[in-house]
C-alpha cells in the first residue's frame, strides 16, 4: 500500500479512472457522479487525494498470480483480460499467443516464468513496452526480442525452454489490420 502523501503516476490514475468506469458499469455510480469524480482524479497529485473518490466503492482484488498450462494445444489470449504480476506458463507440444496489447496490466513489472518443451510461444507488447530475456534457459530452442531493454510496462521472462521458441515483438501493422 503506498503512503498517502506519494505522488501519483499516470497509469496509477488510469487505474482510478478504469475503476470508476466499472462503478458506472455496475450502476454503483450515475453518470453526473462519474464525470464530477473523474476530474478530481486527473487533478489529484497524492494518493490521499484520491480517497474521497473511491472510499464508497468496493475494493477490487486483482489475482497476483496466473497459471497458463497447454499439453498438445493452441492457447491464445488477446482483447481485454487482467495480467497479473506474475504469469506462469507451462506447456508440452503447444502453440501459445499472449496478446497484451489491450490488456489490463496491474503493475508496471511483470514476471512471465516459463516451463516449455516442443512448443511456440509468442508475446505481443503494447507500444512503449520493453522486455529482458536474460534469465531464460535454453535447450536446442530460439529465443527473440524485437522490443528494447527498457520503457514504460516491463516484461521480465525467466524459466525454461527445451526445444521450443521464444518471440517478443510489437503488434505488427498494415492499414487496418492487426496481429
Amino acid at each position: 500500500m503506498p503512503r498517502p502523501e506519494m505522488r501519483l503516476s499516470d497509469a496509477e490514475r488510469n487505474r482510478v479512472v478504469e475503476r470508476l468506469n466499472q462503478a458506472v458499469g455496475e450502476g454503483r455510480l450515475t453518470l453526473a457522479e462519474f464525470e464530477d469524480r473523474i476530474g478530481g482524479v486527473l487533478a489529484a497529485r497524492t494518493h490521499a487525494d484520491l480517497v474521497p473518490f473511491t472510499a464508497d466503492l468496493p475494493v477490487t482484488v486483482e489475482p497476483q498470480v496466473l497459471q497458463l498450462r497447454s499439453r498438445a494445444s493452441s492457447l491464445k489470449r488477446a482483447g481485454r483480460w487482467v495480467v497479473p504480476r506474475q504469469v506462469e506458463v507451462e506447456a508440452r507440444s503447444s502453440s501459445l499467443r499472449l496478446d497484451l496489447t489491450e490488456a489490463v496490466i496491474a503493475s508496471p513489472t511483470v514476471q512471465v516464468s516459463l516451463n516449455v518443451r516442443s512448443s511456440a510461444v509468442t508475446l505481443v507488447l503494447p507500444d512503449g513496452a520493453s522486455a529482458s530475456l536474460h534469465e531464460v534457459e535454453m535447450s536446442s530452442s530460439s529465443a527473440k526480442a524485437r522490443v528494447p531493454d527498457s520503457g514504460g510496462l516491463h516484461i521480465v521472462v525467466r524459466g525454461k525452454l527445451q526445444s521450443s521458441s521464444l518471440k517478443v515483438r510489437y503488434q505488427r501493422r498494415f492499414l487496418r489490420w492487426r496481429w
